[in-house]
């Protein structure tokens, strides 16, 4: 674990900055530095052989520095002493209200930010509204003594994108404005992009480490396509290619026996519907109507476990850590909503943990299993995938065999499974490496830049 020192602004306006001397014993350092901001500086050791950094109003002033006490990494380099991590969290959606800033994601935010000292990192929240380009600072939103605060700060070590949702992301200023901060201020940028489902599938069937897990997928093209996966599976879903939250997802199964084929969906007055008809064509037509099918893919069915007659899937979710390792940071199991296609707690989901639903055992082997697949295909999909990837929310399947098999892979998950109690500690283990992971980054960034811009 690297070690973390406390920051002690002075009311003294004293020129010099006061290091520990442990430090400055194989370096001569001449420039001490904040995120973007850089000064020249009298670095000498503390008198009193303290293990931590302290300077005056004066160089605070200068470097724009947030003195609130948070213990903070080191970095040398180019005799410069580099202070930080400065971690800015690129976002949309603010609002004119004090308490909450980011409107219904305040809650979020704040507890996002919160992790500050146990990482020690500076992370804050910001929008494209708040960069003055012109002086390299912006208007940052901490949250500090359970409440936000706005301070201006220099530009941040790394920054962790979470845009709220896709049609945010295609804006052209806010893409312009993260082409801006990677490219002419060389700021390492991770999670960028929501994943498309038919893109990843794609990318990742070509990877023999992973390919087993994936079931056969392909673009809505005809009804014979259907029909022949429907000989194959007796059952098939079809989903949107940028769809969240089940959102838009079918089932449909073929009963050979009857020659009826049947739909299971989620309708518009958010009711879970199970309807019978005599041919495929009919089928499309009542259910599907005017809807852009070329936006659909089609998956095969998988007989997965069940509890009570009730499907169950697993979230799990991933994270990189601060040497840049991935770690399971989580892992739930959900359970269908009675009628329902999927396991979403919006069509009567119900979030359990793998040892409620399974004897000890069966849940130390599923856990196991899926933990080995999740971390597999975080690996792939990070060679796969451009830029820099953090943290990834995957939606498994066991199926009947106990063959594990990915139906999704979030880049922005969601935190419902958080609900549940007992997963509150890997709540906090998710939300403490979305950030420490940022001090990874920042190392990298510094000592090691052909690794992260290349």
């Amino acid at each position: 674990m690297r070690k973390r020192y406390l920051i002690e602004v002075t009311d003294k306006n004293q020129a010099s900055v006061f290091c520990p001397p442990s430090l400055l014993k194989d370096h001569t350092i001449k420039r001490i530095a904040f995120g973007g901001q850089s000064i020249e500086a009298n670095i000498i050791p503390h008198p009193e052989k303290r293990e931590r950094v302290v300077f005056g109003k004066s160089i605070k002033e200068a470097l724009h520095f947030p003195d609130y006490r948070v213990p903070l990494h080191l970095f040398i380099e180019n005799q410069t002493l580099f202070i930080g991590p400065l971690i800015g969290i690129f976002t949309a959606g603010f609002t004119p209200f004090p308490l909450r800033p980011i409107g219904d994601r305040s809650l979020f935010f704040a507890k996002l930010l919160s992790v500050k000292k146990t990482v020690g990192a500076l992370p804050f929240v910001f929008g494209e509204q708040h960069i003055d380009w012109e002086n390299g600072l912006i208007k940052a939103y901490f949250y500090h003594d359970n409440g936000w605060e706005i301070t201006e700060v220099p530009f941040p070590n790394v920054i962790y994108d979470r845009l709220p949702n896709r049609k945010t992301e295609r804006s052209h200023v806010l893409q312009k404005v993260r082409e801006r901060l990677q490219k002419d201020y060389l700021i390492p940028w991770y999670n960028p992009g929501f994943f498309n489902k038919l893109d990843v599938y794609e990318r990742l069937v070509e990877d023999s480490t992973v390919s087993d897990y994936l079931p056969e997928t392909f673009p809505f093209t005809s009804f014979s396509n259907i029909e022949a996966l429907l000989s194959k599976y007796g059952h098939i879903y079809m989903k949107p290619f940028n769809g969240s939250l089940g959102l838009g997802v079918h089932q449909i199964l073929y009963d050979k026996h009857e020659d009826f084929y049947f739909c299971r969906y989620r309708d518009h007055e958010d009711i879970n519907r199970l309807r019978k008809f005599s041919s495929l064509e009919s089928l499309f037509k009542t259910v599907f109507g005017n809807k852009r099918l070329d936006q659909m893919l089609v998956q095969q069915g998988i007989h997965l476990l069940k509890l009570d007659q009730r499907a169950v899937d697993f979230r799990v979710h991933t994270n990189k850590d601060d040497q840049g390792n991935w770690k399971v940071t989580a892992i739930a199991a959900k359970v269908a909503g009675p009628g329902s296609v999927t396991t979403h707690m919006k069509s009567g989901g119900v979030i359990k943990t793998p040892e409620e639903i399974f004897p000890l055992q069966d849940s130390e082997n599923y856990s196991a299993r899926l933990s080995e697949a999740a971390l597999l295909l975080s690996e792939a999909l990070e060679k796969q995938m451009e830029g820099i990837i953090g943290e990834i929310g995957f939606d498994l399947g066991i199926d009947r065999e106990g063959k594990v098999w990915l139906f999704e892979a979030n880049s922005k998950p969601g935190r419902s499974i958080f609900t549940h109690p007992e997963l509150k500690e890997f709540e906090l283990m998710t939300r403490k490496l979305s950030i420490s992971f940022a001090i990874f980054l920042t190392e990298q960034s510094i000592y090691n830049p052909e690794e992260i811009f290349k």
